[in-house]
């Protein structure tokens, strides 16, 4: 009997009912590998038309789509996975989703209860290997659905937790002989409401409050400070992708011209081609902020900062680089109160969401005073900063046109050559660094890292599962060749369900990232340049050989010469591999002295 959140589950499984549940929540693609652990929700899921299961080739990368797949589209992702190994294969990906703020529930199975401790293949609770409570220290909620009965009240619990605001990443546990026990018409649950019910909000609903106190707190500190600034986070994403929410906070912005910077994480929230926009801030970030928080000859240092949705943590900051600091107010908005405060002391710690709070500054912000002459100066001060600093560490870098291949100007290439609505997901290693540093990321585009956790891997599956649930829209990983080969047999994956993911590939042979760090910190010999070598693999032949399309770049115009292929390839369902052949001897701006001494005197 195929089933509906509609007709409700009673008389059907508990497998039925948590089906039921994600059908509510729109969440019906799910990742995973599949295993005896599972057995019962892999044959409701197969008989039931509204879901599609996708066969990884492992967990965490299994994860890693879930994740990608809810930063394109703002539905649940989901993870379907085995017990025992299946479950800890997959926890990475999920608390790696947990902390970068993505919506993704892992569901992990258990061998039947009548079995646990006489040691049944892969049998993981009360038998040592504690899957619940090892999934507790890395989500945001995780249980066991132990008996039928519980099921609704654990099942909307985990919902409620993973789709309010921050979004989080939860876990459900169910033994198999549970997921298969029919659910009792006579249960007292089923008889005060069906479950699932109508609608969500039936069980969940989200904070949107913005307090009218504190946001005259920032009008005030907004229309009074000579030099403000802004600083958004990753916290301000899901919020910004509502366009009334985007033009509030480009009209309150321009109402005061006031200059937007955003966190590593956070980068694109604002647009980077917007005139205000000092692009992004903190780990390989843009050159632009520091002269105005540091100031030029006579002009005073920036004397109020409004931080929205960031916890100010080491990446956003410089490690925490006093600079930040204002000569004046220092306003951190959160909806997280345990984020406040954390990071630097500040003069006012609001609580609010981040969409409630901008809008409710654009609605009130025309009653408050923008002194022409102090606007105009202020827009002056900002078009000269930009007009005599580049935004660049090393702008001969970034306008190579030669080979050895310069990765700043690959990434000024996909400036070139991106359209004005893809994904870009970047790995965790230096190809994070030339990201950050060199893309050039618009308001249609969306730019997708994981520093909270910083996993490598992210990219190289993230970008599957965005193509995947959004696949009218480009979707492009940067990545390095350590990341790639770690995750390499995903796109088998890609190529099995036709996803037309594109992966560039700085290609060094090296894991360069810590080799150039373990070299600044403790060499400057030149010993750790070939510690952390990969070996020489051809990734054109692999790349080929597991269902992908694949070119070598040696210089920009290659890359060019080759993208309407590579993009019609992409549109056919074909993966695109673009192995670049980077310069060795490249070092992203993190490695170079001035992101390591900026501060103020």
């Amino acid at each position: 009997m195929t089933m509906t959140a509609s007709t409700s589950s009673q008389g059907g499984t508990v497998a039925d009912q948590l089906l039921d549940y994600l059908v509510l929540e729109r969440a019906t693609l799910m990742f995973g590998v599949p295993g005896a652990g599972i057995a019962h929700l892999l044959d409701r899921v197969k008989q039931r038309p509204e879901f599609t299961y996708v066969v990884c080739r492992q967990e965490s990368a299994a994860a890693y789509m879930a994740d990608g797949y809810f930063r394109a589209t703002g539905k649940p992702g989901v993870v379907l996975v085995t017990s025992g190994p299946g479950a800890t294969n997959a926890l990475t990906g999920t608390m790696n989703a947990y902390f970068g703020g993505s919506a993704v529930i892992t569901l992990t199975g258990e061998v039947p209860q009548n079995f646990l401790g006489r040691g049944y293949l892969q049998e993981g609770t009360d038998c040592g290997l504690n899957i619940r409570d090892i999934y507790a220290a890395g989500t945001r909620y995780s249980a066991d659905i132990a008996a039928a009965a519980g099921a609704p009240i654990v099942i909307e619990q985990a919902l409620r937790d993973m789709l309010s605001i921050p979004r989080r990443a939860v876990r459900l546990g169910i033994s198999d002989n549970v997921a298969s026990a029919n659910i009792d018409d006579e249960d007292p649950y089923q008889i005060v409401a069906p479950r699932p019910p109508a609608h969500p909000s039936n069980y969940r609903t989200l904070p949107r409050g913005a307090p009218a106190e504190s946001v005259r707190r920032v009008l005030e500190v907004l229309s009074t400070a000579k030099r403000p600034l802004i600083l958004l986070g990753n916290g301000c994403r899901e919020a910004v992708r509502d366009s009334q929410t985007a033009d509030a906070l480009r009209c309150l912005a321009e109402w005061w011209q006031v200059p937007v910077m955003t966190t590593s994480d956070g980068k694109g929230i604002f647009p980077e081609t917007h005139d205000l926009s000092f692009r992004a801030y903190g780990f390989a970030g843009c050159q632009w902020p520091q002269y105005w928080m540091i100031g030029q000859g006579a002009a005073a240092a920036h004397d109020a900062l409004l931080v929205v949705g960031s916890s100010l943590g080491e990446l956003a900051t410089y490690r925490w680089n006093p600079m930040l600091v204002p000569k004046g107010p220092f306003i951190q908005i959160d909806i997280d109160q345990s984020m406040i405060g954390r990071g630097f002391p500040v003069t006012d710690g609001i609580v609010a969401e981040a969409g409630a709070f901008i809008r409710a500054l654009w609605d009130q912000a025309p009653a408050w005073p923008a002194d022409p002459a102090v606007v105009a100066a202020r827009a002056a001060e900002i078009a000269e900063i930009k007009k005599d600093h580049s935004p660049f560490s090393s702008p001969e870098s970034y306008n190579s046109e030669n080979a050895p291949l310069q990765p700043a100007a690959l990434c000024r290439t996909l400036n070139e050559l991106l359209p004005d609505d893809a994904f870009i997901f970047i790995d965790c290693g230096n190809c994070v660094g030339w990201g950050l540093h060199s893309l050039i990321v618009d308001r249609g585009q969306e730019f997708h890292s994981a520093l909270a956790m910083g996993p490598m891997g992210f990219g190289v599956c993230g970008v599957i599962g965005a193509r995947m649930g959004r696949p009218d829209r480009l979707a492009v990983a940067l990545v390095g060749d350590g990341a790639f080969l770690m995750q390499l047999g995903e796109v088998s994956t890609a190529a099995a369900h036709k996803v037309g993911a594109i992966w560039v590939v700085l290609k060094d042979d090296d894991l360069k990232m810590v080799a150039q760090g373990m070299e600044m910190m403790f060499s400057k010999d030149g010993s750790f340049n070939e510690a952390y070598s990969l070996g020489a693999t051809d990734l054109i032949k692999v790349a080929e050989g597991l269902g992908a399309d694949a070119i070598d770049v040696g210089k920009p115009a290659d890359l060019r010469d080759a993208w309407q292929k590579i993009v019609d390839g992409a549109q056919s369902g074909r993966p695109q591999v673009i192995l670049a052949h980077i310069d060795p001897k490249a070092a992203p701006p993190y490695w170079s002295p001035p992101y390591w001494q900026q501060k103020v005197d």
